[in-house]
């Protein structure tokens, strides 16, 4: 270890061994576990810094343990047999190593869980990577506040069984219920489990944030839950696969002339394409060309093989037009502005909307206008 004994002095090291006071071997201890850290080159390098460190982990002063698992507590270079006698010792010196070292396999992990107690088990519950194998064990063994905090890391590698026995087994806890609700993604079954467990707040970040099933987006549209905390046409605008949703919409018997007009007024055109592409029997492609055709025949003869209510034609012209005729501007509020103009110019065109339509984009409106000033005034007392 000829690179770390030049930048140590054998000085360091008979301080380490020998020094007088706590003090000065910990002082002489986080010296050289930052050398270390910086000189490990080969494998005679690491293996006298494994002697050194064994030292370290044995010294009778807390002060110089915690030396060794704080500077050292994200390096590559502390053997297995150190960290894990680091880990059984006071929590000064076993936290900081238990949060991030990578000296531990999955089983160590495992068994620390197991009987190491709920600080060591949400210390573990945080670290930078954590297993499907340790979730489990976290879900199966931990506390509380070990299975929310792990539920709250995304860098959690979460199996989807492990995510329903959270569910199950924390079903009164909505701390750990909202924490697995505002993961950054989760499987279908876990969301629409948890729809109906969860807060209103929880609820909507849920439905704004996570994929739904097109039977549940439907099922809370039509108000079979308890109240319509989810607009369908807005699900429509944000679904992932937009063929796949129309497709199941159309099998339903849901893919409606009404649905297709909000849909358009409220700027959601793939969804539009998609659904006459549907109910046409058309493809895609040629679906996209009609609509878009510069002339006026192209949306009629696309529309017209949809068997849509003929006397809805000039709504679904007067959308399209008000589409291609305005841009977004690549302001903050795009697509607010963009939707709030759709709107207001549908609804000024000469059309057969019925009035439940109309209504309902009157309400949009009103929505958006809300939340406008709502953003406004955050502004203005920011």
């Amino acid at each position: 270890m000829s690179t770390t004994r030049a930048a140590l002095t054998d000085e360091d090291i008979r301080t380490l061994v020998k020094g007088a006071t706590p003090d000065e071997r910990a002082v002489a201890a986080h010296k050289i576990c930052r050398n270390i850290d910086r000189s490990v080159v080969t494998p005679a390098d690491r293996d006298k810094a494994h002697e050194i460190l064994r030292v370290m982990a044995s010294d009778a002063a807390e002060l110089v343990r915690r030396a060794l698992a704080v500077t050292l507590k994200n390096s590559p270079n502390v053997p297995r047999d150190v960290a894990l006698k680091l880990a059984r010792d006071v929590e000064s010196i076993s936290l900081p190593i238990l949060s991030a070292s990578p000296a531990f396999t999955d089983e160590d992990l495992i068994e620390i869980v197991r009987l190491g107690g709920p600080v060591r088990q949400v210390v573990i519950a945080k670290r930078p990577r954590v297993s499907q194998a340790v979730t489990e064990a976290i879900v199966e063994n931990g506390v509380e506040r070990a299975v929310e905090a792990a539920c709250a890391n995304d860098n959690a590698d979460f199996a989807e069984r492990t995510l329903q026995k959270v569910i199950e087994r924390f079903e009164r806890s909505e701390r750990v219920l909202a924490a697995v609700a505002y993961r950054q993604a989760l499987p279908m079954s876990v969301t629409e489990k948890l729809i109906d467990m969860v807060s209103e707040q929880v609820r909507d970040h849920l439905i704004n944030h996570q994929t739904l099933s097109p039977e549940l987006a439907l099922e809370i549209a039509m108000g079979a839950k308890e109240r319509a905390t989810i607009d369908l046409v807005d699900q429509a605008g944000r679904a992932a696969d937009v063929k796949t949703f129309v497709a199941h919409l159309h099998k339903n018997e849901r893919l409606t002339a009404s649905l297709l007009l909000r849909a358009l007024a409220h700027g959601h055109m793939t969804f539009f394409e998609w659904g006459v592409a549907e109910l046409a029997s058309v493809p895609h492609h040629r679906t996209w060309l009609m609509i878009h055709d510069a002339g006026p025949l192209g949306l009629r003869a696309i529309y017209e093989r949809t068997a849509l209510p003929a006397r809805l034609f000039p709504a679904f012209r007067a959308a399209v037009d008000t589409y291609h005729s305005m841009e977004f501007d690549g302001g903050a509020k795009d697509r607010e502005r963009f939707q709030e103009r759709m709107l207001q110019r549908f609804l000024t065109q000469p059309a057969n909307a019925s009035r439940d339509d109309v209504e309902y984009l009157l309400e949009k409106m009103d929505r958006i206008s809300q939340e406008a000033r709502r953003g406004a005034r955050a502004v203005q007392t920011a």
